[in-house]
């Protein structure tokens, strides 16, 4: 019984020992979850922000999708834009855009209904209509307060009008024109070498209804500038690149590491542009 007694002590007398943590050992512990959880959160950002990117291109590929019916209906793309303003005072020009067009062709044949094409986009009695949110218009990387642009629903794609970079896009040499409608035989440098549109992040003017989110192209990807007069361009929150959509309906991912060339000739029609390396 003694000797159990004594073992029992014994024990107890190294039960702090066993279980407690010292000061350092505590710290040792805190440092390396500290440390990671500072290797982990890139790795989910960057998972989320993949996934993010591939959501944003599979709206741009139902984009391509409602363009190609829209061609197999009508044997011919969309306008670019409807009655386009070239400036703000000319009011009484309708400036629908390309994007209001499709709506049939994306299940919002309801919404294309509640338009009333007779009158101005901007007009009083389109804005309810206008004021209505389309996630596939819309890239989920985008960090915004709202999805409306001064009361309508946005949009963060824009049609390709061309390139400034060859003659200066007079006439335009894109696929998105104002006014004009184009066929796929129009597109002689090839459908699959071709952009129809891509990615617009931030541009105050894009809503989906309104003309003003046709661009065209003079600087590389992610490389907005704006020296005098805002103006658009390709752009996106994707850390590298932004997506752009061919009109094959094929999308891809455009790298900010695409030469300008090679950018200016995919927004051109029938340049005659023979593209290598991309």
């Amino acid at each position: 019984m003694r000797c159990a007694s004594e073992v029992g002590k014994r024990q107890a007398c190294l039960l702090p020992n066993m279980y407690g943590f010292t000061l350092v050992e505590l710290l040792v512990v805190i440092t390396i979850i500290g440390i990671l959880m500072a290797l982990l959160l890139p790795a989910v950002q960057a998972a989320r922000e993949a996934a993010r990117r591939t959501a944003c291109l599979n709206n741009l590929h139902q984009i391509g999708l409602a363009l190609e019916n829209y061609h197999s209906q009508y044997l011919c793309y969309p306008a670019g834009g409807l009655e386009w303003r070239p400036s703000p005072s000319q009011i009484q020009r309708k400036n629908y855009a390309w994007s209001a067009f499709l709506l049939p062709f994306l299940e919002q044949e309801a919404l294309y209904h509640r338009i009333d094409f007779n009158k101005p986009f901007d007009d009083p009695a389109n804005a309810q209509a206008a004021a209505t949110i389309l996630p596939v218009y819309l890239c989920p990387s985008m960090g915004r307060t709202s999805l409306l642009r001064q009361g309508r629903g946005a949009i963060d794609f824009g049609g390709i009008n061309g390139t400034r970079r060859v003659n200066q896009n007079n006439p335009p040499n894109g696929v998105m024109l104002y006014d004009k409608y184009l066929q796929a035989a129009h597109i002689r440098d090839g459908l699959s070498n071709t952009l129809a549109a891509a990615e617009a992040a931030g541009w105050p003017d894009g809503q989906w209804i309104n003309a003003y989110n046709v661009y065209d192209v003079m600087y590389p990807i992610n490389n907005r500038q704006w020296p005098g007069m805002p103006e658009n361009e390709i752009q996106s929150v994707h850390p590298g690149g932004a997506n752009g959509l061919f009109c094959d309906g094929s999308v891809r991912f455009l790298p900010e590491s695409l030469d300008i060339r090679i950018l200016a000739a995919l927004c051109t029609r029938a340049n005659g542009d023979v593209i290598e390396g991309f």
